[in-house]
């Protein structure tokens, strides 16, 4: 059974930081990509950050400079570190394991999500 379980979202003030982990249980971790998502209320799902087996990383314009993703592959963990957070980072953060062998076949996995908020 495929797990990943997210924690260390919660509330912080603009210009804080918080550190995000997923820890995935059921999928051989090193060969997946690891990601992390968001979705703000009453918007689409998109890409924070992405990070491949071989340490390739890919983040969205709006958080680079800020956010960094990293991965434990002795820990089977994913790290988010979000610093200089602004209100318009609040959203829901969703962990993602993906695995593709071609164009049309793999395996995508998701998490529960965290819910971050940046309020003053």
């Amino acid at each position: 059974q495929v797990q990943l379980v997210e924690s260390g979202g919660g509330l912080v003030q603009p210009g804080g930081s918080l550190r995000l982990s997923c820890e995935a249980s059921g999928i051989s971790f090193s060969i997946y990509t690891m990601g992390w998502y968001r979705q703000a209320q009453g918007k689409q799902r998109e890409l924070v950050c992405t990070i491949s087996s071989g340490g390739g990383i890919n983040c969205a314009d709006s958080v680079k400079g800020r956010f960094s993703i990293s991965r434990d592959k002795a820990k089977n963990t994913v790290y988010l570190q979000m610093n200089s957070l602004k209100l318009e980072d609040t959203a829901v953060y969703y962990c993602n394991a993906r695995y593709s062998w071609n164009a049309r076949s793999g395996y995508d996995y998701w998490g529960q999500g965290t819910q971050v908020t940046v309020s003053s």
